[in-house]
């Protein structure tokens, strides 16, 4: 990338303040998010970014200085198009949410894990769980930027990168819907028990975030609590360009 649009990055993503982007994530409807995510999965928390917020975000893409590896998903089977995971240090933006997401996430996947019998519990401090997939090995960050054209799409798939999983993560639409791109829904499934998969077609704005289950999640049945498998992706994008910033709370090996 050249210096001059580099330049004009930095100093675009400069504000707002770490303390700006908590009060914003703070400020959100957490316990209806909860119930949302306890009742089906995901959850859409709408306009978390701006218009202004997602395209810095977005030509950042070009800059080969933020990232520490690009994916080209057909060369893996994958689908088509392609993402670049961020290197460390992450970008203020990106670092700031993700700090501020974990403790209103981390409460919901620690009652997930007490639902389904699980004796682990993640970390109140995101800084401290980081700590914890460091010791196993998984050091390698995974934030990342996706980038999708015409014809491109994302094969359902699980973000699962080591012994350590957090159990849910976050997508922000950074591009605006009919006007960058068409197509590219966002699709989850639901692998039930004995039961055939349930699609879910997650409606999204520019700017809007999605919230999910990364593996799996409890469920309450007539005779208790059984655990449902998710997959997601994205469906193929039939014009223009669409960026989607994903957020990754446990690190890679």
């Amino acid at each position: 990338m050249h210096a001059s649009v580099f330049d004009r990055v930095q100093v675009a993503q400069a504000a707002p303040s770490t303390l700006d982007w908590a009060a914003r994530v703070d400020a959100q409807p957490w316990a209806d998010l909860g119930v949302a995510l306890d009742e089906r999965g995901w959850a859409v928390v709408p306009g978390l970014l701006g218009a202004d917020e997602c395209a810095r975000l977005a030509v950042g893409y070009a800059d080969d200085e933020r990232f520490r590896s690009r994916v080209v998903m057909s060369r893996h089977g994958f689908g088509r198009g392609e993402y670049r995971y961020y290197a460390y240090p992450l970008p203020q933006p990106v670092h700031a949410l993700r700090t501020a997401l974990y403790p209103h996430l981390c409460e919901i996947a620690n009652r997930w894990q007490r639902a389904l019998g699980l004796a682990d519990r993640f970390e109140r401090n995101h800084a401290a769980f980081l700590r914890r997939c460091q010791d196993a090995g998984q050091r390698r960050p995974t934030p990342l930027l996706l980038q999708y054209g015409p014809g491109d799409y994302n094969c359902l798939h699980q973000d699962l990168y080591g012994e350590h999983v957090f159990p849910l993560q976050v997508a922000i639409l950074l591009s605006a819907p009919a006007r960058d791109f068409t197509g590219g829904e966002f699709v989850l499934t639901e692998q039930r028990p004995r039961m055939q998969s349930r699609p879910h077609v997650v409606p999204l704005k520019q700017g809007d975030a999605v919230i999910f289950a990364v593996h799996h999640r409890p469920v309450q049945g007539a005779r208790g609590i059984y655990r449902v498998n998710l997959r997601h992706g994205v469906s193929e994008v039939r014009s223009g360009r669409r960026h989607t910033l994903g957020l990754i709370f446990h690190d890679a090996q």
